[in-house]
């Protein structure tokens, strides 16, 4: 393990400036706060280099939305490789690499000191979306490695790269992915594997984690910094409350944030698969991706992570798991409280919303996955939702192409009374009757729409539900080609999940029901 100061300049690196490193780092947020503060909320770590890194993939375009210069991986490959694979800091800075401490439950039980075991914040960017923290995925042991090696390999590296730039495409917060470089080093999983660094970027990687680590160490000057600090940036419309107001303010917020990103996740199928608080972010992104799977069949129970044995984690869980992650959140919160005797009644209190928040944003996104207005609801719709939802339920019809297929291909308009489902989803369901019940009322309910809304209806139904989704089958074809070399297929998937909702008919074998090989393939926290 290399963990001490290393180098401010490159000197005999001889690093051209250029491109992306033309912007310099500055430090962290957590590691700023820690210089301010006296206290140890991250230590410096250097990265272990990788043997022949080489830039597999490079995302120009997060550079492009950032406001910032091009980095062409192409022309200068080896300069990528060398400071995104860890090999050398990032030219001419003085900031160095950190990694963070946190603790946090894994399934529901205290699990003490957990990260960050394989993550390395080399510092922030200023862009003109704000503040980018970005860091390195899989560059080798931190002091929190709990005797880890600290790599990634090339298999989960894809997996996470895709699926973070897929949920930005489905306009779901998310991490996001600037480049994989990969790299012929091995490690032992399941078996040995090439190893690749991910290198990630967010607005904050902080965690329920950290503020769960800080008070279960009884350090409340270190919890009252973060939280503090954590309110000034990224929540800057409580700056004005203090004391318990502040306490109560933040948990409230950040209840609001995570029930509208749990409502986000159930509409589009995807399950998380290891939602433990340490995986949970402070600001409502998405966060760490192991063994997630975008639902193909509707089965409200599906258990993405054969780890998980007794399903806690399963699907239709996801929002009440993010609600005991919250409780204890506010476990966590609670030494900051100046009233002892009515600090769990009010931080009870900012949780209780949460059940309707979620509810509530989760019913809107499915009213507007229909076509409907959702500032013009009905009494029915709810029971025409639900309904919905069995019956994709009763029959395991794909999650996916249920909704995408309301409308047919070239539909504009709401269909009239008398007109039969479109045979792209009639095709799907084993027991027609039923669906040509439920069809029957739901047209009877677009009937209700203006005229305009009737007209643009196909457009509502194509603009909302995604024609492509990160299928694991899709994922492991990526993966198996990469493996060999040819990374053309994750280059075509990664083209079509920045837009997942246009036609983009040379893939239309991706919109389909999986191949029944698919249903076998395993997943789990190994990475």
């Amino acid at each position: 393990m290399r963990c001490q100061a290393r180098a401010h300049r490159l000197g005999k690196h001889n690093i051209k400036m250029s491109g992306m490193f033309e912007n310099p780092l500055h430090t962290d947020f957590l590691s700023q706060l820690g210089h301010d503060s006296g206290i140890g909320f991250t230590t410096t770590c250097s990265a272990t280099p990788l043997q022949a890194p080489h830039v597999a993939v490079f995302n120009n375009s997060l550079l492009q939305q950032w406001g910032l210069p091009f980095s062409d991986a192409q022309s200068e490959p080896g300069v990528v490789a060398s400071v995104l694979g860890g090999n050398v800091p990032w030219p001419d800075t003085a900031v160095t690499s950190t990694a963070s401490v946190y603790s946090g439950h894994q399934f529901g039980v205290w699990a003490g000191q957990l990260g960050d075991g394989r993550a390395l914040m080399l510092g922030e960017l200023l862009t003109l979306d704000g503040h980018v923290e970005v860091q390195l995925k899989g560059a080798g042991p931190t002091p929190y490695s709990r005797g880890g090696d600290g790599r990634a390999v090339l298999r989960s590296s894809i997996r996470e790269y895709l699926c973070s730039e897929a949920m930005h495409g489905l306009g779901i917060p998310t991490t996001r992915a600037l480049a994989l470089v990969a790299s012929p080093t091995t490690v032992r999983r399941e078996v040995l594997e090439t190893t690749a660094v991910v290198t990630r970027t967010a607005p904050s990687f902080l965690r329920f984690g950290h503020v769960e680590h800080f008070a279960h160490h009884g350090d409340h000057e270190a919890l009252r910094t973060l939280v503090d600090a954590l309110v000034e940036r990224y929540f800057p419309e409580l700056s004005g409350l203090v004391g318990d107001q502040r306490i109560v303010g933040l948990l409230g917020s950040v209840a609001q944030r995570t029930a509208t990103l749990m409502a986000q996740w159930q509409s589009v199928g995807f399950c998380h698969g290891v939602m433990n608080t340490d995986n949970m972010s402070l600001i409502g992104l998405t966060l760490d991706y192991g063994p997630f799977q975008f639902l193909d069949a509707y089965i409200p129970t599906h258990i993405c992570n054969h780890s998980d044995s007794g399903g806690r984690y399963a699907f239709n869980q996801q929002p009440q798991i993010a609600y005991w992650n919250l409780h204890a959140l506010a476990q966590a919160l609670a030494p900051l409280m100046d009233n002892n005797t009515q600090a769990a009644g009010q931080l009870q209190q900012a949780l209780a919303p949460y059940p309707t928040l979620f509810s509530t944003h989760y019913t809107l996104l499915l009213t507007s996955k229909l076509g409907l207005a959702a500032a013009n609801t009905h009494p029915e719709d709810a029971d025409l939702i639900n309904d919905w939802m069995s019956l994709l339920a009763r029959q395991g019809v794909d999650h996916t192409l249920a909704w995408r297929n309301l409308a047919a291909t070239s539909q504009v308009a709401a269909p009239k009374p008398n007109n039969n489902p479109p045979a792209a989803l009639s095709m799907l369901f084993n027991d027609l009757p039923s669906l040509h019940m439920w069809w029957a009322r739901y047209i009877e309910r677009l009937q209700l729409l203006s005229e305009p809304e009737q007209l643009s209806w196909g457009h509502r139904i194509k603009a909302t539900n995604p024609k492509f989704v990160l299928r694991n089958h899709l994922a492991q074809d990526a993966i198996i080609a990469a493996q060999s070399g040819d990374w053309s297929v994750f280059n075509s998937l990664k083209t079509v999940l920045d837009t997942p909702f246009e036609e983009h008919h040379t893939f239309n074998e991706w919109a389909s029901v999986p191949p029944a090989w698919a249903a076998d393939l395993s997943l789990s926290c190994s990475s």
